[in-house]
């Protein structure tokens, strides 16, 4: 069985960037774009180009820097002047795309836009079309789809199907959904949404209930092929779905089925130079590129990645550009990580000298947080004199 290829479209530079503290500004941005075209994403989006002076030139400059491998895309709102500007601004991308839209839920339609859900319809409708006059390749975005009626949401997109859309993104705007209910959406749009088989369908999952990466899988499995999200999982609020959680999750668990063209190794290196260029510390528990992902304190732990890595590791750090484990000495740890972190520095223990080695350690580890090198060298040198 062939594979499915998933898109995985970046949008680090747009929506990764609202998160307040972390506006770019030009240089960085494009230095940044240039990683993610290396990373081997599919799509960058670049930015919301009528929102700012800067952000229409970034567009523009990343448009004429960025391969015809990557499609450079453009935010907009379903206005005619936010449309127009985002093709001006994309007049220099080789692979230029339009993302359009609208609010679909009763939250957007009666309270923010304040219509009817006939006009919105209609609304979408003469987007799609209006982008269409500029670009080929049209990106709708049926906002806060996650709380949409599934029925309703089906006539909205139909209508923008209809009127030439080419990808389909359907947001989770709120983190609302639960796997299953985001992957039944996914299901009856391809059930009953007429020439859908195509479009691509794109999964748009914010994390406010921590459920961005698993409502995006859902999606994927249920039909779509793009994946919507960011280095580190930036964004508004509790973020967006992560981009290295995703891929590596397609990677590890669902290999048989789906692949990226992301080149893994560059993911850790790629999530520090985003945390050093928009000011964002990512949380050492946090998966795949956090410090403590590869980290091993628990003595039980330690001895079995000691002896084989694949006991408490299910991915080698190498393949996301880890250069190794971590063994981590604290009050936790056993025999077996202190005699490894000793061979580490160059000292072979026998039993003996490691029975009263650890004594020392358990010692000071009861008044550390943390053992470290210096401590290993201050604790060897007390050994050889009780050796000696």
């Amino acid at each position: 069985m062939s594979k499915k290829q998933i898109q995985i479209f970046d949008t680090t530079l747009r929506d990764g960037e609202q998160v307040p503290g972390c506006k770019l500004a030009k240089e960085p941005k494009l230095k940044l774009a240039k990683r993610l075209e290396e990373l081997g994403v599919d799509v960058i989006e670049a930015g919301f180009p009528i929102s700012s002076p800067g952000d229409f030139e970034a567009v523009m400059s990343i448009g004429s820097m960025i391969s015809q491998d990557v499609v450079v895309c453009g935010l907009s709102r379903a206005v005619e002047a936010d449309i127009k500007c985002a093709a001006e601004a994309l007049s220099t991308a080789k692979r230029p795309r339009i993302h359009t839209g609208l609010g679909t839920s009763d939250s957007h339609v009666f309270d923010k836009l304040r219509t009817t859900k006939e006009r919105v319809i209609e609304r979408a409708r003469k987007s799609v079309l209006y982008a269409k006059s500029f670009v080929e390749d049209v990106e709708f975005y049926a906002e806060d789809a996650g709380r949409t009626d599934n029925v309703y949401l089906a006539q909205v997109i139909q209508a923008v199907v209809d009127a030439g859309a080419t990808v389909l993104n359907i947001p989770d705007t709120t983190g609302y959904c639960l796997p299953s209910e985001y992957g039944e959406k996914i299901k009856y749009l391809v059930e009953h949404v007429k020439g859908i088989d195509n479009c691509t369908i794109s999964t748009h999952c914010h994390n406010d209930l921590g459920m961005a990466t698993a409502n995006s899988i859902a999606g994927v499995i249920n039909g779509a092929t793009q994946i919507e999200c960011t280095m580190n999982g930036i964004g508004e609020r509790a973020g967006n779905c992560s981009l290295e959680e995703v891929v590596m999750v397609l990677k590890h668990r669902l290999s048989d089925k789906f692949v990226t063209g992301v080149n893994t190794p560059l993911l850790y290196p790629l999530s520090r130079e985003v945390c050093e260029e928009m000011g964002v510390v990512v949380q050492a528990n946090k998966a795949i590129v956090g410090d403590n992902a590869f980290a091993h304190s628990s003595g039980i732990h330690q001895d079995g990645v000691i002896k084989e890595r694949s006991t408490y590791e299910i991915i080698d750090p190498k393949e996301v550009g880890v250069n190794s484990s971590q063994i981590v000495l604290t009050a936790r740890s056993g025999r077996a990580a202190l005699a490894y972190r000793f061979k580490n520095i160059g000292h072979n223990l026998t039993k003996r000298e490691l029975d009263i080695a650890y004594s020392d350690f358990l010692t000071l580890a009861d008044q550390k947080k943390e053992v470290i090198d210096e401590d290993l060298h201050f604790i060897l040198q007390n050994l050889k004199a009780e050796v000696a």
